[in-house]
């Protein structure tokens, strides 16, 4: 069920601004309805002006503990698996000898999902800012993986082992972020990311006593924010 509050003040900007306040949160982020606005007479034009609104936060499309939607889950028969394995065994056989001398890559797979690693101390240019061509790459690779099978099929890529520094970095960043809410007392809204690396602040951040995390925006530019639990 979404929060509501009653808050007042004497303009309308001046309730709406304590209720977002006490809600800690930005205008977009609720509904507002003007409940009362106190009318002022020749007598009462001395008196204090009264305006109560109700401003009420609005339902999240996505759950925010993972910053992500829930998924179907797929499982693939052993007869898909090796299908999808040899779709990708085609493809990367011939893709590494355009990459730099030495590249190797790995294949493993499982009833969810197939991993991939390409291993290469100059693959900088296949990761992109970020991750951003890596991600891109990763949704060629699950295309190129489900070539003739009727299931989806979900594949992991991982490139120099990008993913496991990059996790280390944003649980750094989620640990830095959170004790800047607390001692500031005021939320921290981070830049656009990824809904992997959203999850992971998410997770980092979840049995923290003090702080919260809930997504905002659509994607490609949904943000997470970090602030202080309410009582």
């Amino acid at each position: 069920m979404s929060k509501s509050i009653i808050s007042q003040g004497n303009t309308t900007n001046e309730a709406i601004e304590k209720g977002l306040k006490e809600l800690n949160a930005t205008r977009n982020m609720v509904d507002v309805k003007i409940l009362e606005e106190e009318k002022r007479s020749f007598f009462s034009i001395l008196a204090p002006r009264v305006v109560k609104v109700e401003l009420t936060l609005k339902e999240e499309k996505k759950p925010e503990q993972t910053g992500v939607k829930q998924k179907r889950e797929i499982h693939l028969s052993k007869e898909e698996q090796e299908k999808a394995v040899q779709n990708l065994e085609e493809f990367m056989s011939q893709f590494v000898k355009k990459l730099p001398e030495g590249t190797k890559y790995n294949i493993k797979s499982s009833e969810d999902l197939i991993n991939v690693s390409i291993d290469n101390e100059n693959l900088g240019f296949l990761i992109g800012y970020r991750g951003e061509t890596l991600y891109a790459f990763q949704n060629i690779l699950s295309s190129i993986a489900g070539k003739g099978i009727n299931n989806k099929v979900r594949v992991i890529l991982d490139i120099e082992g990008y993913k496991q520094k990059r996790e280390k970095t944003l649980e750094e960043l989620a640990d830095k972020m959170a004790r800047t809410v607390i001692k500031t007392r005021k939320s921290v809204t981070l830049e656009p990311m990824q809904a992997y690396e959203r999850k992971i602040i998410h997770s980092r951040l979840q049995d923290n006593k003090k702080v919260e995390t809930k997504s905002i925006g659509e994607e490609p530019y949904r943000r997470l924010v970090i602030s202080l639990k309410t009582k």
